[in-house]
């Protein structure tokens, strides 16, 4: 059974510490945060430790919650300063000698993983979609942190460029360069591909 409270409903019972409005925002934007910082810090138990620190923190600061704001934009602004905040502090590597795995949830469920797939494939246009997708994991975790987060908040999470804009609090126009300039990127990274 599914919980029909929007986010700000939930997020204002957190207000009044209702600890089950609380899980079900956990469970609503869990896998989505995981899987956003998962592909800024390409460490598993790295992107669980912040990502529950997101949490926390989100939590803590509820009360500075604007209901006229989505709040999936407010969780992942704070998602994604504190990951870059993480970043700029530890200088960690973003991409492993080995490439860019799957992402998964703690619970070891598999994140949103890019597979370029049309429905009615065979086995060989899925094993094949599957590879392409592995490619253009590796090439995204390549990416300048800004870019991925830009990339992957428009292409994975589907988000609008105003929404990126305000997660990433910067104007729309420089989220436009980031996501142009990732995009031409991911073309160059890819372009061997289409000669093989």
């Amino acid at each position: 059974m599914t919980d029909s409270r929007t986010d700000a409903e939930l997020a204002e019972l957190c207000l009044d510490g209702d600890e089950s409005a609380a899980r079900e925002l956990i469970s609503r934007f869990e896998r989505p945060v995981f899987s956003l910082i998962y592909r800024m810090v390409r460490d598993r138990e790295l992107a669980e430790d912040l990502a529950q620190e997101a949490f926390v923190k989100t939590f803590n600061n509820m009360r500075m919650y604007d209901p006229q704001q989505k709040f999936s934009s407010w969780l992942f602004k704070i998602a994604y300063n504190l990951t870059i905040d993480y970043l700029r502090r530890k200088r960690v590597p973003t991409v492993s000698l080995q490439g860019a795995p799957d992402a998964v949830t703690p619970d070891q469920q598999a994140a949103t993983t890019i597979t370029p797939e049309a429905p009615g494939l065979g086995p060989e246009d899925r094993a094949e979609a599957s590879e392409l997708g592995a490619h253009l994991e590796r090439a995204i975790a390549r990416l300048r942190p800004e870019y991925r987060t830009a990339i992957i908040l428009r292409h994975v999470q589907g988000y609008p460029y105003g929404e990126i804009a305000d997660v990433m609090d910067k104007p729309l126009g420089t989220v436009k360069t980031y996501i142009h300039r990732a995009r031409h990127e991911l073309r160059d990274a890819l372009a061997y591909l289409r000669d093989e």
